[in-house]
C-alpha cells in the first residue's frame, strides 16, 4: 500500500519530510485528500493543544462572518475573542484547511505571529494599512520554514545564497547537521501539487536538527521578533536533498531562476 502525497508515492506509515509537526494532524483529519475540514475534530485537537491566541484566549476553529463594517479585523478577532474564521468549502477551503493544521502543528510560534500582527496594527493606528512588519509576518506566516543548524558554516551557505555548496557539497550533512521545518500554511497547501521554483521565507534557528517538533515550536516562538522578521532568508525548498527525486542530479540546480545568486561575499 502507498499513498500519494507531492513529489509521488510514499510507502504506507512514512510522510514526506516536510510534515514534520504536521503529520499527526495532517493524518487524524484527512489532508489533503479530505474534501473539507471537519471544525467539531479540528476543535477537539485544539482544545487538547492548548492552543490559545496571542492574548490567551483558547482557540477555536469557526465558519468566517462577513467583516465588513466590522471594527475588528481578522487578525484582531482572533486575538480577542479566541476564534480563527476558517472556511471549509468552496475557494479557500484548502487554505484555511492547512492554516488549522498551522494552528495544531506550531501553537506557540502561531500564537506570537498573531501577537506581532495586532502589534503592527496598533502601531499603524488601527488604520488597516499594512505597513512593513505586517507584511513580513504575512509573508512567514504563509511561507515561512526553519532552518535547525548548530553548524554555522552551513547556515552562512544558506544566508549568502551558495546553493551548491550547501546541496551539493554538502549534500551528506542532510538532515543529520541541518534540517529544514515547514511552517507557513500556503505552503504546504503548494506541496499538495509540487513544482520545482516553490520557494520558502526562512528563519535560522541554532539548534540541533534531533529537535522535537513541540520544541522547536517553543525555540521559534521565542525567537520571532521584528528583526528575525526583518533577515528572513529565501530558501528553494525543493533543492532541499531528499525532497525531489529530481535533485540528486546536481545539474538540478543549475537554474539561476530558481536557484538565484545574491549575498555572496
Amino acid at each position: 500500500m502507498a499513498r500519494r502525497w507531492a513529489g509521488g508515492l510514499q510507502p504506507e506509515g512514512q510522510s514526506p519530510p516536510w510534515l514534520l509537526g504536521w503529520q499527526p494532524w495532517a493524518h487524524a483529519l484527512g489532508w489533503p485528500a479530505a474534501g473539507a475540514l471537519d471544525l467539531d475534530r479540528a476543535n477537539a485537537f485544539a482544545a487538547a493543544r492548548d492552543c490559545l491566541s496571542g492574548s490567551g484566549q483558547s482557540l477555536r476553529f469557526v465558519p468566517p462572518q462577513p467583516l465588513s463594517g466590522s471594527p475588528l479585523g481578522y487578525e484582531t478577532i482572533i486575538f480577542e475573542q479566541g476564534q480563527v474564521p476558517t472556511r471549509t468549502t468552496g475557494r479557500g477551503g484548502q487554505h484555511d484547511f492547512a492554516n488549522a493544521l498551522a494552528w495544531l502543528g506550531f501553537p506557540q510560534l502561531k500564537a506570537r505571529l498573531n501577537v506581532l500582527h495586532v502589534e503592527a496594527l496598533r502601531v499603524g493606528g488601527g488604520s488597516g494599512r499594512r505597513g512593513g512588519l505586517r507584511d513580513r509576518a504575512t509573508l512567514f506566516d504563509e511561507s515561512g520554514a526553519l532552518v535547525l543548524t548548530d553548524d554555522e558554516a552551513l547556515a552562512e551557505r544558506l544566508r549568502e545564497f551558495r546553493w551548491s555548496g550547501l546541496f551539493v557539497e554538502c549534500r551528506d550533512a542532510w538532515p543529520d547537521r541541518i534540517r529544514v521545518v515547514i511552517t507557513g500554511h500556503a505552503l504546504i497547501e503548494k506541496l499538495c501539487a509540487p513544482y520545482k521554483s516553490i520557494c520558502a521565507q526562512a528563519m535560522v534557528l541554532h539548534a540541533s536538527p534531533a529537535t522535537l517538533p513541540d520544541a522547536i515550536d517553543t525555540l521559534a516562538a521565542c525567537a520571532l521578533c521584528p528583526a528575525a522578521l526583518q533577515s528572513l532568508t529565501p530558501l528553494p525548498i525543493m533543492g532541499i536533498p531528499g525532497w525531489s527525486p529530481a535533485n540528486h542530479d546536481p545539474a538540478f540546480y543549475n537554474d539561476p531562476q530558481v536557484f538565484r545568486t545574491g549575498r555572496q561575499r
